[in-house]
Parts: structure tokens; C-alpha cells; sequence
């Protein structure tokens, strides 16, 4: 390996923070890096990491060397990308990270018709509702909604206005009641999630006196996807999205409350760092998904539910 590949190498390791993560984005054996690594400290004769049992430490020696390897490893990665871009052809390896319950209902079925389609390109999918720094990991693109984007260097393309309405399962309203007002919220059980506290804030006020209506309940889950199922079994009443309610509204799995009331404050979308020369395969997917969304989403299409299954409509006070 030339000094220049196993200066980028350095780089990765350094980010990964051990022999074996940085093997496996490279598809290298852990041994085949840290050999590597030690032909690099030869070379410049000085150690750059100690190892030991508990990880790896970059020397001071290899951080000064560190920041000249980062900075070759950026170039590489600019211009392979600008020659990609020219080349016009999507390849590769895209590294997707969706929300879980998105992913699972929306995502997962339209990879297929795309690979088919770009036949050179491989999808890694992560599903989590964690908070994804996209400028820290090695993500290309991330399906997000629009109140996580809090970092304002990254581009965001608006897929769909998300709706979320207010339901719960005949079950959980056969046993405790139906709501009829949306400050009768305040004696049922609402379903919270635990990763994301701005979630809990249904927006709901009482005009009569300006007050916010207090939701509380004694299931916390840390996904939408979570709260879903929950939903469905019983738990509680929840506020869901409707490309994850209007199919179980439609058959009566859910039933839809205070048909009168909607959020949709939040906007889907996907998410990308700032770069001037946007590479073919990310470009490319955001396309597939604008294309398949359309200007109405596929879950709005139908009518969300039959008259039969809504309970009542919305009172405040």
C-alpha cells in the first residue's frame, strides 16, 4: 500500500476508533489494518497509537500527523466524488438512516425498484430514532422529520407534509371511554415517547381559558414505531402519523378521534451534508422517493377512513 492510501487509512481508523471498525467499512480483515498502520509508523518513524485492551490511542505525534491524513483523505473523497458526478452514473455503496417507523412502512418497500434500476449501487439501511450527525458518520443521506433537522449546514428536501392525528383501538376505548373533548385527554392514558420531548406536545389548548391541555400516561416508548403497536394493542390513546394509521383507520383497527383536529406542523425529509458536487447515487434516490411520494402520498390517496369509524368530532372546553 503507498503512503498516501495508508494515510487515508490512518484517518479512518482514527474516526472509527479501532482496527476492527474501520475494517469493517473497508471490507479489510482487522489484522490487514493494523499491519498497515504499523508499515505507516515505519515509515515516518514515530508511534502513532497505542494500542492496548481497551481501544486506541492516537499519540501526540500522531494527532499532528493526524490532521495532514484527515485533510488527504477529504481530497480523495472530494474528487472521487466530482469524477462520479461527471461520470453521471449512480455506484456504490449508499448509506441510508431512516426513522424506524418509516423506514419499516415506507422505505423498505420501494429499495427494491430502485436497485433494480441502478443495478451498481448497494443500500445499507440503519433504522433508528436516534439523532444522526451526518457530518460525524459515515451516512449519506437521512430520512428525517423536519422538527430533528437542528443542524442548519445540512440541505433538506421536503418528501411530504406529514399529518398526525389522534387515535386508539376499540379495545382501549371499549374499556376506558371515547373522548369526546380534547380536554378529556387529561383523564385518559397517552401514549409518550421517550427520545424526542417536543413528540409530547400535541398543540392542544383550551380556548376558554388559553391553557395547554397536560397529557400523561404510563407507557414511554423510545419510536413512533413503538407507539404504533402499543396503540394497536391497547395501551392507549396516541398521536400517529397517517402513512402509519390510515390503512388500520380504513379496516377499524384504529379509530380515529376528534376528526376535527390535525397536526401537521412537520414536514418528511430527506437530509444531506452540504456538498457542491452531489454524488449520483444520493441524488439519484432522493429522485426515486420525490417520484414515488408524488404531490400526494401514496398513504393520503385513499380516504383515510370510512364515516362509519369515526366516534366523535371536536369539542373544546
Amino acid at each position: 500500500m503507498d503512503l498516501s492510501s495508508q494515510m487515508i487509512l490512518f484517518a479512518r481508523v482514527a474516526k472509527a476508533g479501532s482496527f476492527s471498525a474501520a475494517a469493517r467499512t473497508l471490507d479489510l480483515t482487522p489484522s490487514a489494518v493494523s499491519r498497515q498502520i504499523g508499515h505507516l509508523e515505519d515509515r515516518v518513524g514515530v508511534r502513532l497509537v497505542n494500542r492496548s485492551n481497551h481501544g486506541l490511542v492516537i499519540t501526540e505525534e500522531g494527532q499532528a500527523f493526524l490532521q495532514r491524513c484527515v485533510e488527504i483523505s477529504d481530497r480523495v473523497f472530494e474528487a472521487e466524488t466530482f469524477a462520479s458526478a461527471m461520470n453521471g452514473h449512480p455506484r456504490g455503496r449508499l448509506k441510508l438512516v431512516s426513522t424506524v417507523a418509516f423506514g419499516k412502512s415506507q422505505l423498505l418497500p420501494v429499495i427494491p425498484a430502485f436497485l433494480a434500476r441502478y443495478g451498481d449501487v448497494t443500500v445499507s439501511l440503519e433504522l433508528t430514532d436516534r439523532k444522526v450527525d451526518l457530518f460525524e458518520e459515515d451516512v449519506d443521506l437521512a430520512i428525517r422529520f423536519s422538527e430533528q433537522v437542528e443542524d442548519d449546514r445540512v440541505i433538506a428536501r421536503k418528501l411530504a407534509r406529514n399529518r398526525r392525528l389522534i387515535c386508539a383501538a376499540p379495545a382501549y376505548l371499549d374499556r376506558y371511554g371515547t373522548p369526546t373533548r380534547l380536554t378529556e385527554l387529561e383523564t385518559h392514558n397517552c401514549l409518550q415517547l421517550s427520545t424526542v420531548n417536543s413528540w409530547n406536545d400535541w398543540r392542544i389548548s383550551d380556548p376558554k381559558n388559553g391553557r395547554t391541555v397536560s397529557l400523561n400516561g404510563n407507557v414511554e416508548v423510545n419510536s413512533a414505531d413503538g407507539i404504533y403497536h402499543a396503540a394497536l394493542a391497547g395501551a392507549g390513546i396516541a398521536r400517529l402519523s397517517t402513512y402509519l394509521i390510515n390503512d388500520d383507520i380504513r379496516t377499524g383497527r384504529l379509530v380515529h378521534l376528534f376528526p376535527d383536529y390535525e397536526d401537521d406542523r412537520s414536514d418528511i425529509v430527506a437530509i444531506y451534508s452540504e456538498k457542491k458536487n452531489l454524488s449520483p447515487k444520493i441524488r439519484a434516490f432522493i429522485d426515486h422517493m420525490v417520484a414515488i411520494i408524488g404531490l400526494v402520498p401514496p398513504w393520503e390517496r385513499a380516504p383515510c377512513e370510512p364515516f362509519a369509524n369515526v366516534r366523535n368530532s371536536v369539542v373544546n372546553g
